[in-house]
């Protein structure tokens, strides 16, 4: 009998790849993809993508989706008091172990490990350690398709935003910037790959500047 196993889910190219390589391995029965969306805005957290297209998303890859609603301008206290009660229970439920989709930050990493260590569950990271450039090539190559949701203006011009996670994007960025966003450079939102029933539809509607620093390419 496989362990069973929680997979925090942004919607976006990272936690899919890791999703990915978790159902490659099969040594998990993933029981729910978690991802945390802000009251008031009714999207995913970070990433801008509406509850509704995250609803599709999910229903399209054919996993049950749980929800952890966080304040606007949410502090540190009460997302981790949030989090906490989520993997309470799950905790109650048998479960130990929740998975993401963090490449190289060692920092993030002990942060998630230090919570889940508070209510007894462990972290699990399939994408650790590997190339951030091999990773975003091989979500290109396995023919997963993705969209520029918000880009951070403090480290990558917003013109980035609204764009294709592709080939030419990838050759176009940067040099000082992470193929993969690990730093928060960029985020996205899988539309099609290999694990869709069926792509996802949508429009891009307009582009807004939040807090003079990250733009957002609607999704509608």
């Amino acid at each position: 009998m496989k362990e069973k196993i929680v997979l925090a889910w942004s919607g976006g190219k990272d936690s899919t790849l890791a999703l990915y390589e978790l159902l490659q391995k099969g040594e998990y029965d993933i029981v729910a993809l978690l991802s945390t969306v802000t009251e008031g805005y009714d999207r995913v957290s970070m990433h801008g993508v509406r509850r509704e297209l995250l609803e599709k998303q999910v229903e399209a890859i054919g996993f049950p989706l749980d929800i952890v609603f966080i304040p606007q301008k949410c502090t540190n206290e009460e997302y981790e008091q949030r989090m906490a009660e989520k993997m309470i229970f799950y905790k109650e439920k048998g479960i130990r172990k929740v998975a993401f989709g963090d490449i190289f930050l060692q920092d993030v990493r002990e942060y998630r490990e230090r919570n889940l260590a508070k209510v007894g569950m462990e972290g699990e990271f399939p994408l650790w350690g590997k190339d951030s450039k091999e990773l975003a090539r091989r979500f290109i190559k396995l023919g997963f398709k993705a969209v520029i949701t918000c880009v951070d203006g403090e480290r990558l011009a917003g013109e980035f935003v609204g764009r294709e996670f592709d080939e030419e994007f990838l050759s176009s960025l940067p040099s000082h910037i992470d193929p993969s966003g690990e730093n928060g450079e960029f985020h996205t939102f899988v539309y099609a790959g290999p694990l869709f029933k069926r792509a996802i539809p949508f429009q891009k509607g307009e582009i807004v500047l939040r807090e003079n620093r990250f733009y957002f390419c609607d999704l509608i």
